[in-house]
């Protein structure tokens, strides 16, 4: 499964869009003024991190037969400079769920074991630049 993101940006105008396979959705991110986005990269992939978690928690959770009544996933990292990797990358999770906590606690560890977004991080996986 191929999964991309689109940007494009022009003054006045500006689209985002995500694809998994085929289906293509829009997504509302606002402009910034002077061209790009009001929302940057870093915060994008803190939300990459949250969502990504956030999801396989419920996948996750069908799959050892619990139920979740809320999910709650905050990521974050610092950016100390231009041109600089992130440090210092965490993320937490709260579960609410009438499971008992021990169940609750192994789906946290399982599911940070499977988190696909996590595991592309921690393997370091190289990214190339190609020519349009």
């Amino acid at each position: 499964m191929q999964i991309s993101a689109r940007v494009v940006s022009a003054p006045g105008q500006h689209a985002v869009s995500v694809r998994t396979g085929d289906a293509e959705q829009p997504l509302a991110v606002p402009p910034r003024a002077g061209g790009g986005s009001a929302v940057n990269g870093g915060e994008f992939l803190m939300l990459a991190l949250a969502t990504c978690y956030a999801n396989d928690l419920y996948r996750e959770a069908r799959r050892l037969g619990m139920e979740l009544t809320q999910v709650e996933v905050e990521a974050t990292a610092s950016f100390e400079g231009v041109g600089l990797a992130a440090s210092d990358v965490r993320y937490r999770a709260r579960v609410q769920s009438p499971a008992p906590p021990e169940a609750v606690e192994r789906l946290l560890r399982e599911t940070d074991a499977v988190a696909e977004v996590h595991n592309t991080l921690r393997t370091g996986v190289p990214v190339s630049w190609v020519r349009w």
